[in-house]
């Protein structure tokens, strides 16, 4: 409500004072300028406050003696902050930081207190207010937004939140986890700064299935560095630094029949070891880039893992078995085939089913080791003859062109 003039029907106002300078030097309750008035304690239109104590607060007249509308400008000209509260003293309607401007009005004069409206002049006459515009990454220095990057060192286990926008990270702990919060939390455009300083990986993984760089997972390896940015459905790293010192990272992934296509995360794994009980032949597609791969069959079962770009030559390996594989793009080469240098070559004891030496288009046709002192042969996983320090065994049956010569039959 408003208080109206019974002859004109204009809202009446408090008699105008139009300027008072206040220094606080205890509590201050401030009056309308009612005439008659003789205190010094009016409230004007413009007010110059300072105090030496923030414990001084300044309280404004009952509202409900004032029109809606009634207003106030209150300019903090001292060095400490000054508290404005409405006429009962419990309630705060704003505190003026020292250099700062701030504008009040009534907007419900129903009671004493009232409620009072609030415009932030800021700094000086009318520079905005920038620590209210002061969002998550982003500081107030004087009148001015600038850019923040607070760091955080954390040695735990930590969930990264909607607040961490713009922070930085750093790890200092031996392995441990860093787990994003939902990218639909989180929000397209949200990002933060992620360092491992540790002594060992950090794990950054996704929730809810939400993926990063492809992958429910990356490992950020002793000196690894990157910035975590969220679409608002999966995340991405840019700048992913790696430390020469940890140049190769290892993929384990359980496999058991069929094709399975690597990831682009995946495939940037230059080892590579495949694991688990296999019921049938294993295929590995690739990326079609130019890469080196480190594979180790670490699987079991009578059957092969066969690594492809889809196109072009593929490399078949059997259970046990390891390989240095070139990528061309396309094809697959086995970089094993020759050892410049080497004058011997080992190779493991293999069985009749994976032969330790066979070929890529007939694996269970080769050589193998079935015990100590024997070298024996296999056809199509069928032993076919052993030689030993008694002598050559041969199972089956023989056809000998050329005829038997010598010894006792």
């Amino acid at each position: 409500m408003s208080f109206n003039s019974p002859f004109t029907g204009n809202v009446i106002q408090p008699t105008d004072v139009s300027y008072s300078r206040i220094t606080l030097t205890t509590d201050l309750q401030l009056t309308w300028p009612i005439n008659g008035t003789t205190a010094d304690d009016a409230a004007a239109r413009i007010m110059e406050v300072s105090t030496a104590s923030s414990a001084h607060e300044l309280w404004m007249p009952p509202a409900n003696q004032g029109s809606v509308g009634q207003d106030a400008l209150i300019r903090n000209v001292g060095a400490v902050s000054v508290t404005v509260k409405d006429y009962t003293g419990a309630n705060t309607i704003v505190t003026v930081a020292a250099g700062e401007a701030q504008y009040i009005y009534i907007t419900t004069n129903a009671t004493t207190a009232g409620t009072w409206g609030i415009i932030a002049y800021g700094i000086g006459s009318s520079g905005a207010d920038a620590a209210t515009l002061a969002g998550y990454g982003l500081l107030a220095i004087g009148q001015t937004l600038n850019q923040s990057q607070p760091v955080t060192t954390f040695s735990s286990s930590y969930t990264a939140l909607t607040t961490d926008r713009s922070s930085t990270y750093v790890w200092t702990g031996g392995a441990g986890t860093l787990t994003m919060s939902a990218a639909s939390t989180l929000g397209d455009n949200w990002f933060m700064f992620v360092r491992n300083g540790g002594t060992g990986a950090l794990t950054v993984a996704g929730t809810g299935g939400d993926t990063i760089n492809g992958s429910a997972t990356i490992a950020l390896q002793p000196q690894d560095s990157c910035i975590i940015v969220c679409s608002g459905t999966v995340f991405y790293t840019v700048g992913l630094g790696r430390n020469t010192q940890f140049a190769f990272t290892q993929l384990s992934k359980a496999v058991t029949t069929g094709s399975y296509t690597l990831t682009a995360s995946e495939a940037s794994n230059v080892i590579q070891k495949y694991t688990g009980t296999l019921t049938g032949n294993v295929t590995i597609v690739v990326p079609s880039t130019v890469q080196v791969y480190y594979i180790v069959n670490a699987t079991s079962g009578a059957f092969t893992v066969t690594i492809t770009t889809g196109a072009g030559a593929s490399a078949i390996l059997t259970a046990g078995s390891q390989a240095t594989l070139v990528c061309d793009s396309v094809n697959l080469f086995n970089a094993n085939t020759i050892l410049a240098g080497s004058s011997t070559v080992s190779l493991n004891s293999g069985s009749v089913g994976a032969p330790s030496l066979n070929f890529s288009a007939e694996t269970t046709t080769g050589i193998y080791r079935a015990a100590s002192g024997e070298f024996n042969t296999t056809i199509l996983g069928v032993l076919r003859s052993t030689v030993s320090a008694s002598g050559l065994a041969i199972v089956g049956t023989g056809t000998f062109s050329g005829g038997i010569a010598g010894g006792t039959y």
